[in-house]
């Protein structure tokens, strides 16, 4: 899926394999009182287009205030943060959301669904910022769907599915404005094994029939076996950046799970 490009002043074209992420020497500092809290300190990597990373840490580690930089939610105390080859540490709130609402696509673990709401108008939520008529936002709001496996439940409201198949909808909200990247926050914490496997399974068919560039925080090394390269966080700092060669097939794991767990334990 290849999204709008976004016109801002003296940014490059795009090239194929290049970063779509640049972070240099990255610092976050907060305040509790008269304390400084160095949340990020010199944190410097690159995440080439097309990429599966996943973000690990203990809490506190610094993952999820990294999460909200990368999702243009919050800004870098000092360093550079370039996406897609734009530096977004100097541009105002309206670019940035314009920015984070072209490019990115936000997957939470509570899947933040609106309760009355059918799964196809929850889809739809993220296009109400465009101009886009009402006929093409439900036709792309159904496509997500059925790239998520959904065809058939498009009115089915939060309620009348499956902890799985709201998180299924909240991935296709976050694909419907065609995003170059994918930030999951913790997208399996609330999802039991074999559901968890099965979002993976999704987001692993997103990166290689797409070429989606996926960013996966977890505490879960099962989880972060399915990418190809985890950063490991620790106290604020990149402790180590690990490829991983041949990474977990989810599909294959899929197809396995039913000779490894009885049945009657698999939530469905």
């Amino acid at each position: 899926m290849d999204a709008t490009p976004v016109a801002v002043a003296g940014a490059p074209p795009a090239q194929p394999n290049a970063a779509v992420i640049e972070v240099v020497d990255l610092v976050k500092d907060y305040r509790v009182g008269q304390v400084p809290v160095h949340v990020l300190q010199g944190i410097t990597f690159q995440i080439r287009r097309g990429d599966f990373v996943s973000i690990m840490g203990p809490s506190g580690s610094g993952k999820s205030t990294l999460m909200n930089i990368l999702g243009c939610l919050d800004k870098p105390t000092s360093g550079s943060y370039k996406l897609d080859g734009i530096d977004v540490g100097g541009l105002d709130r309206d670019r940035l959301a314009e920015i984070r609402n072209r490019k990115i696509g936000f997957v939470f673990q509570q899947f933040n669904l609106l309760a009355r709401t059918s799964a196809t108008e929850n889809v739809e939520l993220p296009l109400m910022y465009t101009d886009l008529p009402a006929a093409e936002r439900r036709e792309r709001a159904m496509k997500s769907l059925e790239a998520v496996g959904l065809s058939g439940r498009e009115e089915h409201q939060p309620s009348q599915l499956s902890g799985g198949q709201q998180q299924r909808v909240a991935i296709a909200r976050s694909l419907v404005n065609k995003p170059k990247i994918i930030l999951a926050d913790e997208p399996t914490g609330a999802l039991d094994s074999r559901t968890s496997i099965e979002i993976m399974a999704i987001f692993q068919r997103l990166n290689r029939e797409e070429g989606m560039t996926m960013i996966v925080v977890t505490h879960d090394a099962d989880v972060a076996n399915y990418s190809r390269r985890v950063l490991h966080f620790k106290d604020g700092r990149l402790e180590r950046d690990e490829a991983i060669p041949q990474p977990r097939d989810a599909k294959k794991d899929l197809e396995a799970l039913p000779a490894l767990v009885p049945e009657k334990t698999v939530a469905v």
